[in-house]
Protein backbone atom coordinates (compact mmCIF):
# COMPACT_ATOMS: atom_id res chain seq x y z
CA UNK A 1 0.00 0.00 0.00
CA UNK A 2 1.08 3.80 -0.42
CA UNK A 3 -0.44 6.65 0.83
CA UNK A 4 -1.20 9.46 -1.65
CA UNK A 5 -0.55 13.00 -0.57
CA UNK A 6 -1.18 16.70 -1.72
CA UNK A 7 2.17 18.88 -0.92
CA UNK A 8 1.84 22.48 -0.98
CA UNK A 9 4.86 24.63 -2.08
CA UNK A 10 5.21 27.15 0.95
CA UNK A 11 6.17 30.27 -0.78
CA UNK A 12 4.16 29.43 -3.74
CA UNK A 13 1.13 28.17 -2.51
CA UNK A 14 -0.24 28.10 -6.04
CA UNK A 15 2.27 25.30 -6.27
CA UNK A 16 0.38 21.38 -5.71
CA UNK A 17 1.38 18.50 -6.40
CA UNK A 18 -0.12 14.95 -6.15
CA UNK A 19 2.60 12.53 -4.30
CA UNK A 20 2.69 8.79 -2.96
CA UNK A 21 4.76 7.61 0.04
CA UNK A 22 5.28 4.61 1.64
CA UNK A 23 4.07 4.02 4.89
CA UNK A 24 5.68 2.98 8.29
CA UNK A 25 5.09 0.31 10.25
CA UNK A 26 1.95 0.83 12.15
CA UNK A 27 3.28 1.83 15.70
CA UNK A 28 2.78 0.77 18.89
CA UNK A 29 -0.54 2.06 20.56
CA UNK A 30 -1.58 3.66 17.06
CA UNK A 31 -4.58 3.91 14.49
CA UNK A 32 -4.37 3.62 10.28
CA UNK A 33 -7.25 6.14 8.98
CA UNK A 34 -8.29 5.86 6.23
CA UNK A 35 -9.69 9.24 4.38
CA UNK A 36 -13.16 8.50 3.73
CA UNK A 37 -14.70 12.38 3.04
CA UNK A 38 -13.69 15.98 3.55
CA UNK A 39 -14.98 19.59 2.40
CA UNK A 40 -12.26 21.93 0.63
CA UNK A 41 -13.11 25.25 2.06
CA UNK A 42 -12.12 29.19 2.22
CA UNK A 43 -11.60 27.84 5.95
CA UNK A 44 -8.61 25.78 4.35
CA UNK A 45 -7.10 28.79 2.23
CA UNK A 46 -6.88 30.51 5.52
CA UNK A 47 -4.86 27.34 7.06
CA UNK A 48 -2.14 27.67 4.07
CA UNK A 49 -2.14 31.32 4.22
CA UNK A 50 -1.21 31.45 7.57
CA UNK A 51 0.55 28.49 7.73
CA UNK A 52 3.64 28.99 9.62
CA UNK A 53 2.60 31.65 11.43
CA UNK A 54 -0.22 29.57 13.63
CA UNK A 55 1.58 26.47 12.73
CA UNK A 56 -1.02 24.96 10.62
CA UNK A 57 2.01 23.15 8.29
CA UNK A 58 3.11 21.32 11.69
CA UNK A 59 0.06 18.56 11.72
CA UNK A 60 0.81 16.93 8.95
CA UNK A 61 4.66 16.63 8.31
CA UNK A 62 5.63 17.42 4.63
CA UNK A 63 9.56 17.33 3.20
CA UNK A 64 10.89 20.74 3.69
CA UNK A 65 9.47 23.89 1.99
CA UNK A 66 6.04 22.04 1.60
CA UNK A 67 3.58 21.69 3.56
CA UNK A 68 -0.21 19.55 3.53
CA UNK A 69 -3.32 21.54 3.76
CA UNK A 70 -5.44 20.29 6.91
CA UNK A 71 -8.94 19.41 6.29
CA UNK A 72 -11.88 18.59 8.21
CA UNK A 73 -13.77 15.56 7.64
CA UNK A 74 -14.20 11.57 8.37
CA UNK A 75 -12.57 8.64 8.39
CA UNK A 76 -12.26 4.67 9.43
CA UNK A 77 -10.39 2.64 10.86
CA UNK A 78 -8.53 0.18 8.96
CA UNK A 79 -5.09 -1.10 11.04
CA UNK A 80 -5.41 -0.74 14.86
CA UNK A 81 -2.59 -1.48 17.58
CA UNK A 82 -4.94 0.36 20.23
CA UNK A 83 -6.87 -1.92 22.06
CA UNK A 84 -9.67 0.37 22.66
CA UNK A 85 -10.22 1.54 19.07
CA UNK A 86 -11.82 -1.19 16.37
CA UNK A 87 -11.24 -1.89 13.05
CA UNK A 88 -14.34 -0.32 10.73
CA UNK A 89 -15.43 1.95 13.49
CA UNK A 90 -15.57 6.13 11.94
CA UNK A 91 -14.06 8.95 13.17
CA UNK A 92 -14.80 12.34 12.81
CA UNK A 93 -11.86 15.17 12.90
CA UNK A 94 -8.47 17.27 11.72
CA UNK A 95 -7.55 15.50 8.65
CA UNK A 96 -4.71 15.94 5.91
CA UNK A 97 -5.20 15.84 2.39
CA UNK A 98 -4.38 12.47 2.05
CA UNK A 99 -5.77 9.18 2.10
CA UNK A 100 -4.29 7.87 4.98
CA UNK A 101 -3.56 9.27 8.07
CA UNK A 102 -1.78 7.44 11.21
CA UNK A 103 -3.08 8.75 15.24
CA UNK A 104 -1.75 7.98 18.67
CA UNK A 105 -5.38 7.68 20.76
CA UNK A 106 -4.84 9.03 24.05
CA UNK A 107 -7.75 9.79 26.72
CA UNK A 108 -9.82 7.30 24.79
CA UNK A 109 -13.42 7.76 25.90
CA UNK A 110 -16.64 6.31 24.41
CA UNK A 111 -16.93 9.93 22.31
CA UNK A 112 -13.44 10.60 21.25
CA UNK A 113 -9.91 10.41 21.77
CA UNK A 114 -6.68 13.04 21.24
CA UNK A 115 -4.32 12.08 19.10
CA UNK A 116 -0.87 12.07 21.05
CA UNK A 117 1.72 11.52 18.02
CA UNK A 118 4.45 13.99 19.18
CA UNK A 119 5.17 16.45 16.49
CA UNK A 120 0.86 17.28 16.95
CA UNK A 121 1.52 18.29 20.83
CA UNK A 122 3.14 21.79 20.54
CA UNK A 123 -0.18 22.99 18.82
CA UNK A 124 -3.33 23.88 19.96
CA UNK A 125 -5.38 20.33 21.72
CA UNK A 126 -8.92 22.10 19.90
CA UNK A 127 -7.44 20.02 16.54
CA UNK A 128 -6.13 17.16 17.82
CA UNK A 129 -9.25 15.58 19.26
CA UNK A 130 -11.41 13.46 17.07
CA UNK A 131 -15.06 12.20 17.70
CA UNK A 132 -15.77 8.17 17.41
CA UNK A 133 -18.91 8.44 15.28
CA UNK A 134 -20.49 5.86 16.97
CA UNK A 135 -21.19 7.58 20.14
CA UNK A 136 -21.17 11.38 19.41
CA UNK A 137 -23.86 13.59 19.66
CA UNK A 138 -23.56 16.17 16.86
CA UNK A 139 -23.60 13.25 14.47
CA UNK A 140 -26.27 12.89 11.57
CA UNK A 141 -25.68 10.27 8.95
CA UNK A 142 -28.05 12.71 7.28
CA UNK A 143 -26.31 15.78 7.62
CA UNK A 144 -22.21 14.98 7.29
CA UNK A 145 -21.74 16.69 4.51
CA UNK A 146 -22.83 19.88 5.98
CA UNK A 147 -20.88 19.02 8.92
CA UNK A 148 -17.96 18.94 6.75
CA UNK A 149 -18.31 22.01 5.30
CA UNK A 150 -20.03 24.23 7.37
CA UNK A 151 -19.21 22.92 11.06
CA UNK A 152 -15.68 24.31 11.67
CA UNK A 153 -16.17 27.87 9.94
CA UNK A 154 -19.65 28.01 12.20
CA UNK A 155 -17.90 27.31 15.27
CA UNK A 156 -15.72 30.26 14.42
CA UNK A 157 -18.76 32.41 13.50
CA UNK A 158 -20.24 31.01 17.12
CA UNK A 159 -17.13 32.27 18.72
CA UNK A 160 -16.63 35.60 17.71
CA UNK A 161 -20.52 36.24 18.43
CA UNK A 162 -19.67 34.81 21.80
CA UNK A 163 -17.25 37.27 22.40
CA UNK A 164 -18.72 40.06 20.86
CA UNK A 165 -21.46 39.79 23.08
CA UNK A 166 -19.65 39.02 25.97
CA UNK A 167 -17.81 42.37 25.96
CA UNK A 168 -21.34 44.38 25.03
CA UNK A 169 -19.95 44.80 21.34
CA UNK A 170 -17.84 47.02 22.66
CA UNK A 171 -20.20 49.72 22.91
CA UNK A 172 -21.23 48.80 18.86
CA UNK A 173 -24.95 49.23 16.94
CA UNK A 174 -23.68 47.80 13.86
CA UNK A 175 -21.34 44.83 13.25
CA UNK A 176 -19.62 45.17 9.65
CA UNK A 177 -18.97 41.49 8.15
CA UNK A 178 -16.34 41.55 4.61
CA UNK A 179 -16.86 38.72 2.67
CA UNK A 180 -20.22 38.38 3.79
CA UNK A 181 -21.11 35.33 1.64
CA UNK A 182 -18.33 33.34 3.09
CA UNK A 183 -19.61 30.49 5.01
CA UNK A 184 -17.68 31.53 8.55
CA UNK A 185 -19.52 35.17 8.08
CA UNK A 186 -23.06 33.36 7.60
CA UNK A 187 -22.09 31.46 10.73
CA UNK A 188 -21.52 34.66 12.60
CA UNK A 189 -24.77 36.93 11.13
CA UNK A 190 -26.58 33.39 12.22
CA UNK A 191 -25.39 33.44 15.92
CA UNK A 192 -25.70 37.38 16.06
CA UNK A 193 -29.24 37.15 14.73
CA UNK A 194 -30.24 34.36 17.40
CA UNK A 195 -27.99 35.94 20.35
CA UNK A 196 -27.57 39.78 19.90
CA UNK A 197 -30.69 40.55 17.38
CA UNK A 198 -30.20 44.49 18.88
CA UNK A 199 -27.15 44.49 16.58
CA UNK A 200 -27.52 45.49 12.85
CA UNK A 201 -25.96 43.39 10.86
CA UNK A 202 -24.01 44.21 7.78
CA UNK A 203 -22.71 42.12 5.05
CA UNK A 204 -20.00 43.56 2.45
CA UNK A 205 -19.46 41.84 -0.54
CA UNK A 206 -18.22 41.56 -4.62
CA UNK A 207 -20.74 42.59 -6.61
CA UNK A 208 -21.02 39.11 -7.87
CA UNK A 209 -22.06 37.81 -4.90
CA UNK A 210 -24.39 40.36 -3.57
CA UNK A 211 -27.98 38.76 -4.90
CA UNK A 212 -26.05 35.21 -3.47
CA UNK A 213 -25.47 36.86 0.42
CA UNK A 214 -28.62 38.83 0.28
CA UNK A 215 -31.25 36.09 -0.66
CA UNK A 216 -29.46 34.29 2.88
CA UNK A 217 -31.62 36.26 4.88
CA UNK A 218 -28.90 36.37 7.68
CA UNK A 219 -28.29 40.28 7.18
CA UNK A 220 -29.98 43.22 7.77
CA UNK A 221 -28.11 45.56 5.04
CA UNK A 222 -25.80 43.88 2.02
CA UNK A 223 -24.00 46.25 0.13
CA UNK A 224 -20.74 45.55 -2.42
CA UNK A 225 -17.18 47.02 -1.50
CA UNK A 226 -17.36 49.86 -3.84
CA UNK A 227 -20.44 51.12 -1.42
CA UNK A 228 -18.72 51.07 2.00
CA UNK A 229 -18.37 54.75 1.83
CA UNK A 230 -22.51 55.33 1.76
CA UNK A 231 -22.75 53.46 5.11
CA UNK A 232 -24.15 55.32 8.17
CA UNK A 233 -21.87 56.79 10.67
CA UNK A 234 -22.57 55.22 13.59
CA UNK A 235 -20.83 52.95 16.74
CA UNK A 236 -19.87 50.07 14.80
CA UNK A 237 -17.26 46.96 14.63
CA UNK A 238 -15.93 45.18 11.84
CA UNK A 239 -14.88 41.28 11.52
CA UNK A 240 -12.63 41.16 8.21
CA UNK A 241 -13.42 37.80 6.69
CA UNK A 242 -11.87 39.16 3.46
CA UNK A 243 -8.05 40.09 4.72
CA UNK A 244 -8.20 42.33 1.65
CA UNK A 245 -5.72 45.37 3.32
CA UNK A 246 -7.58 48.12 1.09
CA UNK A 247 -11.04 47.02 1.98
CA UNK A 248 -9.99 47.18 6.03
CA UNK A 249 -8.40 50.43 5.21
CA UNK A 250 -12.23 51.82 4.28
CA UNK A 251 -13.86 50.18 6.49
CA UNK A 252 -11.12 52.14 8.96
CA UNK A 253 -11.60 55.63 7.18
CA UNK A 254 -14.94 55.85 6.57
CA UNK A 255 -15.85 55.36 10.48
CA UNK A 256 -12.57 56.24 11.86
CA UNK A 257 -12.64 56.57 15.44
CA UNK A 258 -16.55 55.53 16.16
CA UNK A 259 -15.01 51.97 14.77
CA UNK A 260 -15.43 50.31 18.06
CA UNK A 261 -13.26 47.19 17.46
CA UNK A 262 -11.78 45.72 14.41
CA UNK A 263 -11.27 42.15 14.05
CA UNK A 264 -8.95 39.42 11.58
CA UNK A 265 -10.47 36.55 10.66
CA UNK A 266 -9.76 35.01 7.42
CA UNK A 267 -8.38 35.69 4.61
CA UNK A 268 -10.02 34.93 1.45
CA UNK A 269 -8.92 37.46 -0.61
CA UNK A 270 -5.47 36.25 -1.96
CA UNK A 271 -4.69 38.90 -4.41
CA UNK A 272 -3.64 41.42 -1.30
CA UNK A 273 -2.33 39.67 1.66
CA UNK A 274 1.52 40.32 3.14
CA UNK A 275 3.55 37.70 3.98
CA UNK A 276 1.61 36.36 7.03
CA UNK A 277 -1.80 36.68 5.53
CA UNK A 278 -2.48 39.86 6.94
CA UNK A 279 -0.81 43.67 5.87
CA UNK A 280 0.15 46.17 8.72
CA UNK A 281 -2.50 48.33 9.81
CA UNK A 282 -0.53 51.41 8.03
CA UNK A 283 -1.57 53.54 11.39
CA UNK A 284 -5.61 53.21 10.54
CA UNK A 285 -7.90 55.48 12.17
CA UNK A 286 -10.55 53.71 14.90
CA UNK A 287 -9.65 50.42 16.58
CA UNK A 288 -6.48 48.52 16.33
CA UNK A 289 -7.06 45.01 13.59
CA UNK A 290 -6.62 42.23 16.29
CA UNK A 291 -6.44 38.91 15.38
CA UNK A 292 -9.22 36.24 16.02
CA UNK A 293 -7.70 32.89 17.01
CA UNK A 294 -11.18 30.80 17.48
CA UNK A 295 -8.84 27.61 19.37
CA UNK A 296 -8.10 30.30 22.13
CA UNK A 297 -11.55 31.67 22.14
CA UNK A 298 -12.77 27.70 22.59
CA UNK A 299 -10.92 26.49 25.21
CA UNK A 300 -12.02 29.86 27.04
CA UNK A 301 -16.05 28.85 25.79
CA UNK A 302 -15.35 25.42 27.50
CA UNK A 303 -13.84 26.77 30.84
CA UNK A 304 -16.22 29.74 31.78
CA UNK A 305 -19.66 27.00 30.90
CA UNK A 306 -18.25 23.41 31.48
CA UNK A 307 -17.88 20.54 28.15
CA UNK A 308 -21.66 19.99 28.89
CA UNK A 309 -23.00 23.55 28.72
CA UNK A 310 -20.59 24.69 26.21
CA UNK A 311 -21.70 22.15 23.92
CA UNK A 312 -25.46 22.63 24.56
CA UNK A 313 -24.56 26.22 23.47
CA UNK A 314 -23.24 25.11 19.91
CA UNK A 315 -25.62 22.53 19.37
CA UNK A 316 -28.51 25.46 19.93
CA UNK A 317 -26.99 27.89 17.77
CA UNK A 318 -25.76 25.24 15.16
CA UNK A 319 -29.55 24.05 14.55
CA UNK A 320 -30.55 27.00 14.15
CA UNK A 321 -27.75 27.96 11.59
CA UNK A 322 -28.94 24.96 9.63
CA UNK A 323 -32.41 26.07 9.04
CA UNK A 324 -31.15 29.23 8.05
CA UNK A 325 -28.67 28.06 5.53
CA UNK A 326 -31.03 24.91 4.22
CA UNK A 327 -31.31 25.03 0.31
CA UNK A 328 -28.57 28.03 -0.07
CA UNK A 329 -25.71 26.02 -0.54
CA UNK A 330 -25.67 22.96 -3.30
CA UNK A 331 -23.27 20.52 -2.34
CA UNK A 332 -21.19 18.73 -4.67
CA UNK A 333 -19.43 15.47 -4.80
CA UNK A 334 -16.30 14.56 -6.50
CA UNK A 335 -14.36 11.51 -5.72
CA UNK A 336 -10.28 10.98 -5.80
CA UNK A 337 -7.87 12.93 -4.33
CA UNK A 338 -6.89 15.12 -7.48
CA UNK A 339 -10.03 16.35 -7.51
CA UNK A 340 -9.08 17.88 -3.80
CA UNK A 341 -5.98 19.54 -5.03
CA UNK A 342 -7.81 21.17 -8.33
CA UNK A 343 -10.51 22.60 -6.11
CA UNK A 344 -8.02 23.96 -3.68
CA UNK A 345 -5.75 25.45 -6.60
CA UNK A 346 -9.33 27.31 -7.71
CA UNK A 347 -9.57 28.19 -4.60
CA UNK A 348 -5.90 29.61 -3.76
CA UNK A 349 -6.77 31.48 -7.19
CA UNK A 350 -9.94 33.64 -5.82
CA UNK A 351 -11.99 31.56 -7.47
CA UNK A 352 -14.58 30.69 -4.54
CA UNK A 353 -18.47 30.32 -5.37
CA UNK A 354 -20.31 30.91 -2.43
CA UNK A 355 -23.27 29.00 -3.62
CA UNK A 356 -21.42 25.76 -3.57
CA UNK A 357 -19.89 23.16 -0.89
CA UNK A 358 -17.31 20.98 -2.32
CA UNK A 359 -16.68 17.19 -0.63
CA UNK A 360 -14.22 15.22 -1.90
CA UNK A 361 -14.09 11.35 -1.38
CA UNK A 362 -10.83 10.37 -1.73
Amino acid sequence: MTISQVHVQKDALSTAAMVQVEPSELGEGAVRLQIESFSVTANNITYAVVGDGFGYWNFFPAPKGHGIVPMWGHAKVIESNCAEMTVGERVYGYLPMADHLDVVPGNVSASGFVDTTDYRQPMSPIYNQYSRLAADPEHDPARENERMIFGPLFKTGFLIEYFMRSDDWFGAEAVILTSASSKTAMGLASCAKQNSPNIKRIGVTSEGNADFTEETGLYDKVITYGEIGMLPIAPSVVVDFAGNADVLAKVHEHFGDILKYSCLVGATHIEDRGPTGMKDDRGLPGAKPILFFAPDHAVALFKAHGPAEAGAMVAQAWQGFLGAVKGTVAIEEHAGLEAARATYLEMIGGHVDPAKGIVIKP
